[in-house]
């Protein structure tokens, strides 16, 4: 399959033997807790991948982190969404250390991070219907120079290797309200444990497990505000990192999908309207994503980038699960049945409808922004 080759190549200069490492080890066994997915990652300079240069990260483009993270979903789909959620956090990271709103702290992190192959894991709100990606899911209270942090996120990817933690936690606004701030822990924080979750066997490589997080005390210089404009619109570091999850994490599925698409290639039993057929819709996906890349790359983070955002994300997600099923249907029965491989993929393609916002979730939003109205995140 041309495009994902395409993609292994530009996975293999970013990150040089990572793939045929992956393809020494059986698919069942990359699924499984402790795989050794992210112990490769780590070790072929995953973490610096769209760490911009500035900061001695390898300055891969939004179109080449689409590339790279549809390669390692056709490979090991549990890594892709593991490392997804370290991008989206680093992501948010450089886009706060090259806005006003800089405290200078922001440079030293994103070169330790590229330097010492650090993991960042994403504690922010998932797997819960309605709730928002950014929704606290933890809250503090003000202490001099810092909060102190009490809750749970759950799940967390790579929460039994991550190096540091990042996540959203609501604390009292001088108001007598609450404010949204985004806080960095390292994982080894006294009070911050990991606990297990995840029941399913599907994407269980990723560490979707438990964070606790017990009095844990949070610098103020490891703090980061997030503001909400006067009709309830996102602020620019909210919006940016929503476009690279949406991005991203749909970019794992259309790696798995894009796989179940080559076996049906390979069998050789296809006709070229059915060829055609795939071709088709695993690749408006991938051009569906590739807008979303052009948008980041131009800097676009208002509300109406993240409305086309949103869009490309629903439109990439419907075309996934539908190319998934039509590939296991060309595959065939036997292909089904001899290869847990077939039935696997095709049952993680699903999971992309289960991260936030869900379709169903925002559809008055987005009913209302078609409308004339803003686009607004409950």
């Amino acid at each position: 399959m041309r495009t994902l080759d395409e993609a292994r190549e530009v996975c293999e200069k970013y990150l040089p033997g990572l793939l045929g490492k992956l393809s020494e080890i059986p698919l069942t066994e990359l699924e499984k807790p402790g795989n050794r997915g992210l112990e490769l990652f780590r070790a072929s300079g995953g973490p610096a991948l769209v760490i911009p240069k500035s900061y001695s990260g390898s300055g891969a483009t939004p179109l080449e982190a689409i590339q790279v993270t549809r390669a390692i979903g056709a490979a090991a789909p549990s890594l892709a969404v593991a490392s997804t959620m370290h991008h989206f956090s680093v992501a948010t990271i450089f886009t706060l250390a090259e806005s006003l709103r800089s405290s200078g702290v922001e440079w030293a992190l994103l070169e330790g991070i590229a330097t010492q192959n650090l993991l960042v894991s994403s504690g922010f709100a998932e797997g819960n219907p309605g709730q928002g990606i950014l929704s606290p899911t933890v809250g503090g209270v003000r202490k001099d120079g810092g909060i102190v942090v009490n809750g749970s996120k759950r799940p967390c990817s790579i929460s039994r290797s991550m190096d540091l933690l990042s996540a959203s936690v609501s604390v009292p606004a001088e108001d007598g309200g609450s404010e949204t701030v985004l806080m960095l822990v390292p994982a080894d924080t006294a009070g911050v444990s990991v606990h297990p979750f995840w029941g399913s066997n599907v994407l269980a490589g990723a560490e979707s497990d438990e964070v606790r997080l017990t009095d844990v005390f949070v610098d103020d210089r490891l703090l980061v505000p997030t503001d909400i404009g006067d009709q309830g619109e996102l602020d620019e570091l909210q919006t940016v990192g929503f476009m690279w999850f949406e991005m991203l994490i749909t970019s794992c599925y259309l790696g798995m999908a894009s796989a179940l698409v080559e076996r049906a290639f390979a069998s050789r039993k296809l006709s070229a309207e059915q060829v055609t057929d795939l071709g088709v819709r695993v690749e408006s996906a991938a051009q569906l994503l590739e807008g979303i890349a052009r948008q980041l790359v131009a800097k676009e983070g208002d509300n109406a980038a993240l409305t086309k955002a949103m869009i490309a994300r629903y439109g990439a997600q419907e075309a996934i699960v539908d190319t998934a099923k039509r590939a296991v249907e060309a595959l065939g029965g036997m292909a089904f049945i001899s290869s847990p491989d077939v039935a696997y993929l095709a049952a993680a393609c699903h999971c992309v409808s289960f991260h936030p916002p869900s379709k169903a979730g925002t559809s008055r939003a987005l009913a209302a922004n078609f409308a004339g109205d803003v686009l607004r995140f409950e």
